[in-house]
């Protein structure tokens, strides 16, 4: 069986490749038929309040594209949430290299603020060249970070999503994964504890994919879909939201047509382009579980000590 076909009939298959363009928004649907999916709903009040969440993305868009509907619920539900970028982003946007740079830091900054996220972290590496950093510098960084945070929750590209073809994202998330667990020891990087940091362990991890991925968590973003568009088009310096909508409206006007559902204005038109054709798969998604809109993960939970169910089962008064 070749790659293509794997990836048609393969049981687990990821969300939706965004970054080739709507043609190709449809395609990888997270389908899995062993593991057991839980799907989880918004809740009432702020649950998570006190927690902290990190939305990780190795470039300005990967969180607005894959998981932005699921950040704004966790915020709405009491998270207090921070945006780290790990690369600058310069081989992604427009004009000169500086000025792409510059482009997707303005974009980044603004997706954080629509999602309501309180501190933008840039460790500015190049884009396309994390397989030319030193693993455990990086893993480092994110060691601080959670430390310096104290987070409680990452959403992230999936280290083990399967046919991943950016180095950007599978070196980044490696390298989380294993700095989740690692900044919760006492030993490493004592320097961190002499500075006034305690260790801190990352216990839940929403985990994205662009390709195959063992998903086990459906998210209804029905709620925070509009947040979800905002995003998307807050991304102007590359990705397939943008400006799009206001560019194709203009194009069709030149010819003498027009799309109702663009409006009449380049906001509305931009907004009305990431609905109309860069929501499918989670439209699909959605459909699958009875939601209007969702997303998909691999989520990594707290685990439950069986001394303590034990304890908490079975122990009696003195």
């Amino acid at each position: 069986m070749d790659r293509r076909q794997f990836l048609h009939h393969a049981p687990v298959a990821g969300a939706a490749a965004f970054a080739a363009g709507p043609a190709s928004a449809a395609r990888n649907l997270p389908q899995d038929r062993d593991a057991e999916v839980v799907v989880e709903r918004p809740r009432e009040g702020r649950p998570h309040q006190g927690k902290v969440l990190a939305a990780i993305q190795p470039h300005a868009d990967d969180i607005s594209l894959f998981a932005a509907g699921t950040v704004a619920k966790l915020v709405q539900e009491g998270y207090t949430g921070h945006l780290i970028r790990v690369t600058n982003d310069d081989m992604a946007g427009p004009g000169t290299i500086g000025e792409t740079v510059l482009a997707n830091e303005k974009d980044n900054d603004a997706v954080a603020r629509v999602l309501g996220l309180e501190k933008v972290f840039n460790l500015n590496y190049n884009n396309h060249r994390l397989d030319d950093i030193s693993v455990v510098e990086l893993r480092a960084r994110f060691i601080f970070l959670f430390r310096l945070l104290q987070v409680d929750t990452v959403v992230c590209y999936d280290p083990w999503g399967h046919y991943e073809e950016n180095p950007d994202h599978y070196v980044m998330a490696r390298a989380i994964e294993s700095a989740c667990w690692m900044a919760g020891m006492n030993k490493d990087y004592p320097e961190h504890f002499a500075a006034g940091l305690k260790p801190k362990s990352v216990r839940e991890r929403y985990y994205f994919a662009r390709g195959p991925q063992l998903v086990n968590r459906v998210v209804d973003v029905s709620k925070t879909i509009e947040t979800k568009i905002d995003c998307i088009v807050a991304n102007k310096a590359q990705g397939p939201g943008g400006n799009n909508g206001a560019r194709l409206r203009r194009r069709l006007a030149e010819k003498g047509l027009r799309l109702p559902e663009l409006g009449g204005d380049d906001e509305t038109a931009n907004r009305e382009y990431v609905r109309l054709f860069l929501l499918d798969a989670n439209r699909e998604l959605g459909r699958r579980y009875g939601l209007e809109y969702a997303e998909a993960f691999h989520y990594i939970g707290p685990k439950e000590s069986p001394v303590e169910s034990y304890v908490a089962e079975h122990a009696v008064p003195l």
